[in-house]
């Protein structure tokens, strides 16, 4: 018999396609799941509108979830309330840290990128806020890129969104 939990742990399996260390659940991007004992609906929220990731992280799960015995997987993708770096588990954060990607560290309530106003963030590797950044973009368009002035490495930093 499976269970709301037992779902969200089968999904807690499937990493995010661009940050494979953590995985979409810590994401924060299952918004919830409905099911009986032959067919599921996940309700999915894309991190940004344009996330290259949806369809893998869709295509994932349908395939979790088919493997696990669901026979119907309904992915409904979920656009209001926006996604959110608040919904990044603390785990994830650490997680994207250790990785080498500056988590975020302010809640939504700082848009500071967005006036083209540049904050110290934490360098991930040497832990210096003698930082700056380089592009409001980095690997991906979620992420900008930091150049650390005392260890010299460049690092993403994840944008509160």
């Amino acid at each position: 018999m499976q269970t709301k939990e037992n779902i969200f742990s089968l999904l807690s399996e499937i990493p995010d396609p661009e940050i494979p260390v953590i995985s979409i659940v810590e994401l924060g991007v299952i918004r919830d799941v409905t099911f009986d004992e032959k067919n599921i609906e996940v309700k999915i929220t894309p991190t940004y509108s344009g996330c290259p990731a949806m369809k893998q992280m869709e295509d994932d799960v349908r395939k979790k979830l088919i493997e696990n015995g669901f026979e119907t997987v309904k992915i409904n993708t979920v656009y209001t309330p926006a996604w959110t770096t608040d919904w990044l588990s603390a785990e994830a954060k650490i997680k994207l840290q250790k990785y080498g990607i500056a988590p975020p560290e302010e809640s939504t309530n700082d848009k500071s990128f967005l006036t083209g106003k540049t904050k110290n963030i934490t360098c991930p590797r040497c832990k210096s806020k003698n930082t700056m950044m380089v592009s409001q973009f980095g690997s991906t368009a979620c992420k900008a890129l930091y150049k650390c002035n005392d260890c010299l490495e460049a690092f993403d930093y994840f944008k509160c969104i």
